[in-house]
């Protein structure tokens, strides 16, 4: 391999699930993710150009909690108060993880359908930033 070879670019994650259906339901009609297509016992999302599959664990050494799926948000505010209005429940309110010097960095998290852990981030201008 050479010096400059890097990973850099997500193309996919996958996020397991229970029930396909139920799951699907949920990330398209609760969360308004864009959807992009099925097959049997897969599910296809569009994040800003990385698919999200969702799919039932395939062996029982796949079978474990996914990552953490953090969701850009201009206003986490809005975001926090239309998703609760759809259903969702979350663990914490919207809150303050850290200064990064000219914004702060907001999140709060949620679970799916399925018990996976989401969660919404924001990166808030400080005034006068």
């Amino acid at each position: 391999m050479s010096p400059e070879f890097g990973l850099s670019t997500l193309g996919q994650i996958s996020m397991n699930v229970r029930d396909l259906a139920r799951a699907t339901t949920f990330y398209r009609d609760t969360l308004g993710v864009p959807f992009l297509f099925e097959v049997p016992n897969l599910a296809f999302f569009d994040l800003g150009g990385v698919r999200l599959m969702l799919s039932p664990p395939e062996s029982p050494e796949l079978d474990h909690a996914g990552s953490v799926l953090y969701f850009r948000v201009a206003d986490i505010a809005a975001a926090h108060a239309e998703l609760a209005a759809r259903g969702v429940v979350f663990v914490d309110e919207p809150h303050v993880i850290a200064d990064m010097g000219t914004y702060r960095l907001w999140m709060t998290f949620f679970h799916d359908s399925e018990g996976n852990l989401l969660s919404l981030m924001s990166e808030v201008a400080k005034a006068g930033s």
